[in-house]
């Protein structure tokens, strides 16, 4: 799930192209037939919805519960390709920490948490502040736990070669930030608050707003990828990303609350959100060596 998705067109998309846009379009949408992925979002919903159903079903027959991503969900059309078909193997982590980089407390700046300050200038969008701490399945702190960060700006544009979505690039704006926890498990950093994109996975499809998160633990082998959504966003149901995930709560656990103690006086808004690393309750992560 990376943000080079937006490009990704699976190859199960129609080989030839529709003769009509489809009738749910607004008439100044570009037309369909230039895009592969020309399906409908209620084509879409409607296998979101379906998935779903058999998972509650499977559920009431005794089913285990799944709190991570269907990694062959269908929706979700190009993870049909992404997933994992050979059998995984395990790589010597001591090898690998002789050439892997090390992060410490010197080689992190302080100025490196906050995403407005990286240019000449003030990037374009709503200022905000995201505070959470990191911590284990019983609550206690995981110090100095190396946090990055990436996202798009406020227009729904990465700063990637890959990314030709029509918005404007903010001169201003690199969307990259890293940081470390402190004693108590916390991270605090400042940014703008990313916009929805289009990516093409089907006709007029949007991604919610998210910023990624990547976690390493106390060795290069221990990191871990997620994302943290925004409360109150109109794309949840639509997005079948954020849908892969079948359990109710573990898609709400990806979502920040907004938190008015967090928001600064004139500058900005507060976001909190908490990532828990292992038990019931924890964060989902995209997995490394399971179906999970």
């Amino acid at each position: 799930m990376t943000d080079t998705e937006r490009d990704a067109v699976p190859d199960s998309a129609p080989s030839s192209l529709p003769d009509s846009v489809p009738s749910s379009a607004p008439s100044s949408a570009p037309d369909a037939r230039l895009d592969a992925a020309a399906e409908s979002q209620a084509q879409l919903s409607a296998e979101i919805e379906a998935g779903h159903e058999a998972y509650e079903k499977g559920l009431a027959q005794g089913a285990p519960e799944q709190f991570g991503p269907r990694l062959d969900w269908a929706p979700y059309r190009s993870s049909l390709l992404r997933h994992p078909t050979k059998d995984l193997h395990h790589a010597d982590p001591e090898t690998i920490e002789l050439f892997a980089p090390v992060f410490g407390e010197r080689d992190i700046g302080a100025l490196e948490a906050d995403l407005t300050v990286q240019h000449n200038g003030e990037p374009i969008g709503e200022r905000i502040v995201v505070r959470g701490r990191v911590v284990d399945g019983q609550g206690r702190p995981v110090r100095r736990q190396l946090v990055e960060v990436w996202q798009a700006n406020a227009a729904g544009r990465y700063v990637h070669k890959r990314d030709q979505h029509p918005a404007p690039v903010d001169p201003n704006f690199t969307g990259v930030g890293r940081m470390l926890t402190d004693d108590d498990g916390w991270y605090q950093f400042q940014t703008i608050k990313p916009g929805p994109y289009p990516w093409k996975n089907h006709f007029n499809a949007w991604r919610p707003a998210h910023i990624h998160f990547s976690l390493f633990g106390r060795e290069i082998t221990q990191r871990i990828v997620t994302q943290m959504y925004f409360p109150g966003d109109p794309l949840f149901a639509l997005d079948p990303i954020y849908q892969s995930i079948q359990d109710a709560r573990a898609r709400d656990r990806l979502v920040a609350t907004y938190d008015h103690d967090v928001s600064q006086h004139e500058w900005a808004t507060g976001y909190r959100w908490d990532i828990v690393l292992s038990g019931a309750h924890r964060t989902w992560t995209e997995p490394e060596d399971s179906d999970e």
